[in-house]
């Protein structure tokens, strides 16, 4: 992500002012020296550096995805100390759009309890967390837009035992897999089913540039919501 993000910025006619790596560590760089921090790193260094680039009035861009347990602290940090920060399970415009319709169809679809709702989730073996953060996105949608589902559990490599009020998350890992998610609602007569595939990381990396452009300037908490008004 770091490369393919690096690629897109300087095709837009920005500059890398610095590299955070684990041999040149965040706080080794003057960070006065940029306008926008991009965190795509590790779930247990991410909180770190969002709050590194917080004390230092560094807007930050978080596309790291299993720390959110973590997100009231940050939220209430970041409204402290007037800075700024655009968070996001996913930066692809094409995922962003998915979640709206996620969230139309699953309102379309409470009541109708003789469909089971499910979702399936494909990422690449490097994928740490699972399941992934869009998945969790999508099925807090659901959750939230369907009266059928309370909660979710998670199955890895195969579908989860589910029970009523229950929406199931089955999590596979292969190799060179950017990211697909599907929502299916099943039921005996027929099917509704709709997917996102990602074909490579380009459209992530261009989503957290565009999202950088965006913060720049601004103070405040922000999602990929107001960079695509939707």
């Amino acid at each position: 992500m770091g490369k393919a993000i690096e690629e897109i910025a300087l095709s837009r006619g920005h500059e890398i002012s610095f590299r955070a790596t684990s041999s040149h560590p965040l706080k080794d760089h003057d960070l006065s020296q940029s306008d926008v921090a991009i965190e795509f790193s590790r779930p247990e260094l991410a909180v770190d550096h969002i709050n590194t680039c917080i004390s230092n009035s560094l807007p930050v861009v978080v596309g790291t995805t299993a720390w959110h347990e973590q997100l009231p602290g940050v939220i209430e940090r970041t409204q402290k100390e007037n800075g700024s920060i655009l968070y996001a399970s996913n930066f692809s415009i094409g995922v962003n759009i998915f979640f709206e319709i996620n969230k139309k169809l699953a309102s379309l679809m409470s009541g109708h309890s003789e469909y089971k709702a499910c979702i399936e989730e494909i990422h690449h073996l490097q994928k740490l967390d699972a399941p992934s953060g869009t998945a969790i996105t999508l099925a807090d949608q659901i959750l939230e837009n369907n009266e059928s589902y309370m909660s979710w559990v998670l199955g890895e490599e195969k579908a989860p035992h589910t029970n009523d009020g229950q929406l199931g998350i089955t999590s596979f890992r292969k190799p060179d897999v950017p990211g697909t998610h599907t929502i299916t609602y099943a039921s005996d007569i027929d099917s509704i089913t709709i997917t996102h595939e990602a074909h490579n990381r380009k459209g992530f990396a261009l989503g957290a540039v565009i999202a950088s452009e965006f913060i720049y300037g601004k103070k405040g908490i922000f999602t990929m919501n107001d960079v695509l008004n939707l």
